[in-house]
């Protein structure tokens, strides 16, 4: 069998799960409208809500991520208490209809910053619960065998909207207006909200026990669990310094490379590229270890060292392309160890907790990275995320032991 199409057919096995299957198909075109949206938030705020503030895309960003901390107490335990479909299509119609009502009021001329704010909260929040559930649901659509590749699958579904959406962006802002591009991604939930109307009660199993405890005790779990610790605070480091894309990429766009919102929006799709290269390794990965989240990290530092100090804006783009396998590389591992180390009745929780601190530490992060942006430059911002990758390696060096696939 030639190597090209063991490697083809061993990264798309999960596909051969039908339910799966139809997920994974709805929700292409969602994360295509999810990353118009997120590249049109940050124009606007950046360019028509203020006069090239980037402690106010911080802002924004740091109210949309701040229901991941505000809501952990319930996240992760209504993913394990509830039917996660049923919770699955309540968030996603929320979020639809979030994404209709701001682009009406952008449309209309009549959006102010306070408003994004609020609108961005108000996103946050459904996301926060709509989060952990997604997640642990593919733990139910597919076998334990085929988790971590149906985690890199979703990963590259999730880059491909990442890849196409901020040109579409770009394209939709040149041509009609920045508005239009959060209605199209309301539409777009439609896609999610058929396939998971496709799958019937019966089509999906539920775990075995589902959690009755409360979030304390996913801390606990996590706590007397060296490596999950471990990895918990690799992503608080990179989550709260590194995450924060939209405000390096705007701001660099803006105030360095002084580009105009169509080579804005590429520049975001030379970084999905990178995260789809990323993607299509990791599917292609059969095992995980902490080895792959220590090179992960490293690469991340690299990356984002070199688009500090990029001279041009190819080199940047190209940069870009570094940081984005890395950041897929290390998101996506930390993902499947996570979840691979985590009993079926304390998954969601722990899921909770790996998405409250990876996305729950930007508001934290976000407005300092801000900070610094403005007062020493963009370039001083990418600095700082380059940091917290050189330091996730070195928390990662105190635990050498690799994390097993057994169940603890």
């Amino acid at each position: 069998m030639p190597l090209s199409f063991a490697f083809g057919t061993r990264a798309l096995r999960s596909l051969r799960h039908r339910h799966y299957a139809i997920w994974a198909s709805g929700a292409v075109l969602s994360n295509i409208g999810t990353w118009m949206q997120r590249t049109a938030q940050d124009w606007l705020v950046l360019t028509q809500l203020t006069a090239h503030d980037a402690t106010a895309v911080g802002m924004t960003m740091a109210f949309q991520m701040a229901p991941q901390l505000l809501f952990l107490p319930w996240t992760g335990y209504a993913a394990d208490r509830f039917d996660r479909r049923a919770l699955l299509m309540l968030t996603q119609g929320l979020m639809g209809t979030l994404s209709l009502g701001l682009g009406i009021l952008t449309v209309s001329g009549t959006a102010r910053l306070w408003e994004m704010y609020v609108f961005a909260f108000l996103f946050g929040s459904v996301a926060a619960f709509d989060g952990p559930a997604r997640q642990t649901f593919v733990s139910e659509l597919v076998g334990r065998d085929d988790l971590p590749n149906a985690v890199a699958l979703n990963s590259v579904s999730f880059n491909a909207g990442r890849m196409l959406g901020p040109v579409a962006a770009g394209a939709c802002i040149a041509a009609v207006g920045t508005g239009w591009a959060f209605v199209l991604n309301g539409i777009s939930f439609i896609a999610v909200l058929m396939s998971l109307l496709a799958l019937n009660g019966r089509a999906v199993t539920p775990p075995a026990k589902r959690g009755t405890r409360g979030l304390l005790e996913g801390f606990r779990y996590v706590w007397r669990q060296p490596d999950l610790l471990t990895i918990v605070l690799m992503l608080l480091l990179i989550g709260m310094f590194g995450l924060n894309f939209p405000l390096f990429i705007s701001t660099m766009a803006v105030s360095v490379f002084q580009v105009g919102a169509g080579q804005y929006g590429l520049l975001s799709a030379c970084m999905a590229v990178g995260t789809m290269m990323g993607a299509v390794l990791a599917a292609g990965r059969e095992k995980v270890s902490m080895a792959t989240l220590r090179t992960g990290a490293l690469l991340f530092g690299v990356g984002c060292l070199l688009a500090a100090i990029a001279p041009g804006y190819g080199l940047f783009a190209a940069a870009l392309g570094l940081v984005g396998l890395a950041t897929l590389t290390f998101t996506t591992t930390t993902n499947s160890l996570m979840q691979l180390s985590a009993t079926p009745e304390m998954r969601g929780r722990v899921m909770a907790i790996r998405l409250a601190v990876a996305l729950g530490g930007t508001p934290v992060g976000a407005p300092v990275v801000g900070w610094v942006a403005n007062h020493f430059g963009p370039r001083w911002g990418l600095g700082l995320a380059a940091a917290s990758g050189f330091a996730a390696v070195l928390v990662s060096l105190q635990a050498q032991r690799p994390i097993s696939k057994t169940d603890p």
